[in-house]
């Protein structure tokens, strides 16, 4: 049996990381929280059941075939969307609990972390990237 490598192409993945900055800026400039249940329950959707209506929607206005796009690994797509996952809930209960300081912290993680990967570099790719390297020294440790 083949190993087939699933990937998302890079619009889509680019679509979620805007609308995880654009949700975070547009709470911050209107002091609404709930902006940030937006990108919040999209990653929820997409970490339980593989559906991100926010990337399903953006799929619509792809003009090629999404294989004719850069392909984004999966995997590495679901580890960066439970960290932002993770901040955004953070984030919105930070806000909603009046720890304003904690949510501004949480929210500024998860948008900065999402506009530096826009610009090129993931944070996510880079800390899971590590964290095998630290599974793959300790596997040889205990060998």
């Amino acid at each position: 049996m083949a190993n087939t490598t699933v990937s998302i192409p890079l619009p889509l993945v680019r679509t979620n990381q805007w609308s995880i900055v654009l949700s975070v800026l547009a709470s911050w400039i209107t002091g609404e929280a709930w902006i940030l249940a937006i990108p919040l329950l999209a990653g929820i959707m997409g970490l339980l059941f593989g559906y991100n209506p926010i990337m399903r929607t953006a799929k619509h206005f792809l003009r090629k075939n999404p294989a004719d796009y850069i392909p984004e690994d999966w995997e590495q797509q679901q580890f960066n969307q439970v960290i932002a996952v993770a901040c955004l809930a953070l984030g919105l209960t930070g806000f909603l609990l009046g720890w304003t300081a904690a949510g501004y912290v949480f929210t500024a993680m998860v948008a900065l972390s999402a506009f530096v990967a826009i610009l090129g570099f993931c944070i996510g790719c880079f800390i899971r990237f590590q964290l095998n390297q630290y599974k793959y020294r300790k596997s040889l440790d205990n060998s």
